[in-house]
Order: C-alpha cells, then structure tokens, then sequence
C-alpha cells in the first residue's frame, strides 16, 4: 500500500490536535486518536478486519513518549506520587497485556462497540463533572495490583492511557486532583508499553495488515503523532490559562458523546 501524503500530513494533524487538547483539557490522547485513527485507515483503503485493532495498537504506542513527556513535567512541578504509582504499575502492564490480547480475538465491529460505549460513558461524565467524593484510603499492594490490572485490561482493549479511570480511583480515595493528575500520567506508560508489546505481537505477520507495520502498529501514523502530540502538548498548556477551559471540556464531552453513539452505530 502506498502512502499518499494527504494521509502523512493527516497523521501530523491529528498529533497537533491531540496535544493541543491533552494539554489543554488533561484529556487521554487515546480518546481522540482511536476514532480519528479508525476513520483515516478506513479511507485509506485498510482490510476491515484490522481497522480498529490497528488504530488501538497504534494510539497505545503513541502514549508511551506523551506519557514519559507529561510525567517528566509533572514531576518537575513535584506533583507525581511514584510510591502510588509504582504500587499501580505491575498490574497496569499485566493488565494491558491481557487487553491487547483479549482485543486481537475481537473483531473490528465489536472493538467499536467497545470503544463507542466507553467514549459515552467518560463523556458523559465529563459533561456532567461527575466526581465522588471520599476519606477513603488507598488499599494495600496486593489491591492496589488489582486496581491496575483492571484498569490496565480496559485501556489495552480501548486504546487509552487509563487517565479517565485512574484520575477519578485516586481522588476517590482522597489524593487530591492535582496530585492525581500528575499520577496518572505517570501510570499511562506501563498500559502503553504493554499494549504496544502485545498488539505487535499479536498482529505480527497478519498479511491484512499495510506495508510499514508493526504488528498492529502502523508506523507512518505512530511516528508522526507520537512526534508531533509531544511538540504541541506544551501549546494546549499555555491555551489553558487563557481560554474558557470548562465550556471546552463540556464541547469535548459533547463530542465524545457524538463519537461514540457513531462508532456503537446507534444512528
């Protein structure tokens, strides 16, 4: 399959766009690049049957540098709790793995269902600031690795970093927003490493798959909004000082709710 370059320079737009809106609203990337991902190799002439696997495979790779890049800012700011984090981390990269390998026995129409249900469902959240609060106290190692075991399968199945349900777990047991914030992003680096690892093993030498993959990772889009998410992130941080951020995460949540109605082909 030849890369046309309208495609290249699509990639590259939607890593601007993807930065620019994890920086400014805190969003996961994965809820932005998954669906965009699956309509661009749709239009590009990709085999059905690989679309949505290689658009998860492909938007979990992609997390691994905005991961690293945002914990390392949120550290300098002395904001991550790696004691927390690391206490998360096996049961983050077990649980990624059992999700990328669960999602390579789905097929593309039930990945998004799955995906669809899930972008409703952190929408409308989103939407209607949902948030529990709680004097809870985090649970011992042993909980906490099961914690992140489930909440690394979900994000290996979806495509995201875990932020939209690790964000609302730790202040839920009393970490506050900022801290948890920070933590989170800290987390998104084991699920995307484990679902890099097993997306690419599980797709390794599927003949549906284009030229230049990886597995299930598409290497022309990973690069391009790997590389260029992490350049634009540090903009959507600036924008987020100046512009009205909650009317903007409600447009977001609004069209996650858009989205995932689309993608669970309600209408």
């Amino acid at each position: 399959m030849n890369i046309d370059v309208i495609f290249l320079f699509s990639y590259a737009l939607l890593g601007i766009f993807a930065g620019i809106l994890a920086g400014m609203l805190g969003v996961g990337g994965g809820l932005i690049i998954v669906p965009v991902l699956i309509w661009l190799f749709h239009l590009q002439g990709f085999e059905y049957e690989v679309i949505s696997h290689a658009a998860i495979g492909t938007s979990l790779a992609s997390i691994i540098t905005t991961s690293i890049s945002s914990a390392g800012a949120h550290h300098r700011h002395g904001a991550v709790i790696w004691k927390v984090a690391g206490q998360l981390t096996a049961g983050l990269f077990l649980g990624g793995l059992l999700g990328a390998w669960v999602a390579s026995d789905l097929n593309t129409r039930i990945l998004q269902l799955v995906f669809g249900l899930f972008a409703i469902i952190v929408g409308l959240q989103m939407f209607f600031r949902a948030q529990v609060i709680s004097r809870r106290v985090l649970p011992s190692w042993p909980g906490m690795n099961a914690v992140g075991a489930v909440i690394g399968a979900v994000s290996g199945i979806v495509g995201i970093g875990g932020g939209s349900m690790t964000v609302p777990y730790l202040t839920w047991h009393n970490v506050s927003m900022r801290q948890a914030v920070a933590t989170s992003s800290a987390c998104g680096l084991p699920i995307a490493v484990a679902g890099f690892l097993g997306f690419m093993a599980t797709g390794w030498g599927n003949p549906a798959m284009p030229d230049y993959s990886w597995g299930y990772i598409y290497l022309p889009a990973l690069i391009s909004v790997a590389v260029l998410s992490v350049l634009f992130a540090p903009v959507g941080a600036k924008l987020a000082h100046s512009v009205p951020v909650g009317l903007l995460k409600r447009f977001f949540a609004v069209l996650l709710i858009v989205v995932g109605i689309k993608l669970t082909g309600v209408f």
